[in-house]
């Protein structure tokens, strides 16, 4: 069980380290640029979807693990029912009075996840995949009669209408960032995975090859498209990126997580006795509150080491280099991992995450 967990908590650790170079860059770096001509930007536009989809990957993957090892008596599974319930309101709050400052918030999309999940959580694990399959045809369908850019101020990527109830609706439930339909796929997927016996090789070989596969596969479909005529409607399809997330795009992104996980669960089964993974392994561990450190410390500390003014959302005037901003995310994240080591050494769980378990009692 150790082992296990430290290959997840690794899993985890590089969702944040992937969301610091997202995030930053989106604030200060080449979002709005010319990223052809820089192989750097080139690498962290890599992190573009993949970083959040196993972030949200392993929340599924949390969930189900942690009701996996209990008795699920009646009375135990109304305690976990209501203890994630009271989880999910707690992130939906955190993320809107974090919205201000960080409209690109990912929490409070989060809660919504995990509210649902709460009358999920004990369902034969088969029917995980077929709602995720359902979440992203709903959405599909969804963009055929509905323009997915409405309220959206595409020049910065600001949302004008949040605070109005139509607008957080719309935001929330189809066009948001990371907006139910279809992220909830990402989550429900997850779930999935939190019932699989990771100590068995075989599960860690067929999770592997089935991302690989599936990356594979879309990505001969995007090198097809890049070498045929093809509508414009079916180019933005194929190569649309984040926004909107269309078919390719999830399939690509959950490809990708589905080679991670089991990478990084094999990583730690092999060396999560070295001291460097286990702590990374902490660093993992407190994914919620160093998600939101990085928004708001890192942030300013990266807005005065840069001389930028902070304004939360993608810049098209003086950025930062590719460069600058990788080797700051690296910077942000070797922090991080002091701080774990050293909060670890007191206490058991994040300062966050102490907080959460303290309103879910």
């Amino acid at each position: 069980m150790k082992q296990r967990i430290i290959g997840f908590d690794l899993a985890r650790a590089y969702a944040i380290f992937g969301m610091y170079i997202v995030n930053f860059n989106f604030c200060f770096g080449t979002i709005l640029h010319n990223q052809d001509a820089d192989r750097v930007a080139w690498f962290l536009s890599l992190f573009t979807g993949n970083s959040t989809s196993i972030f949200i990957f392993c929340a599924g993957m949390g969930l189900v693990l942690m009701s996996k090892n209990k008795q699920n008596t009646a009375e135990e599974k109304a305690q976990m029912k209501s203890t994630v319930l009271k989880r999910s309101w707690f992130l939906l709050a955190m993320g809107l009075l974090l919205f201000p400052w960080w409209p690109g918030d990912i929490l409070h999309f989060y809660g919504g996840y995990m509210h649902i999940a709460a009358f999920l959580l004990f369902v034969p694990k088969r029917y995980y995949l077929w709602l995720a399959a359902l979440v992203v045809v709903l959405y599909h369908i969804l963009v055929l009669f509905f323009n997915v850019e409405t309220g959206w101020d595409l020049s910065n990527y600001s949302y004008l209408d949040f605070w109005t109830p139509l607008g957080f609706l719309r935001n929330t439930l189809f066009n948001g960032w990371n907006s139910i339909l279809p992220w909830l796929a990402y989550f429900l997927v997850g779930m999935w995975l939190g019932h699989l016996d990771w100590s068995e090789n075989k599960t860690k070989q067929q999770v592997l090859g089935t991302g690989f596969s599936i990356y594979i596969a879309f990505e001969m479909l995007r090198n097809f498209g890049k070498h045929h005529d093809m509508s414009p409607a079916w180019k933005m399809f194929i190569f649309s990126e984040y926004f909107p997330p269309f078919l390719p795009f999830m399939a690509l992104t959950i490809g990708f997580a589905l080679m991670v996980i089991p990478i990084c669960m094999w990583i730690g089964e092999r060396f999560g006795h070295l001291a460097l993974l286990e702590w990374i392994a902490k660093t993992g561990q407190m994914t919620l509150s160093h998600y939101v450190i990085h928004i708001t410390f890192g942030m300013l500390t990266l807005s005065y080491w840069s001389g930028m003014d902070y304004t939360s959302f993608a810049q098209s005037a003086s950025t930062l280099s590719a460069v600058q901003v990788l080797l700051f995310s690296i910077f942000w994240f070797i922090l991080s991992v002091l701080f774990s080591i050293l909060w670890s050494k007191k206490f058991k769980n994040g300062p966050l995450e102490m907080l959460m378990r303290w309103v879910s009692k």
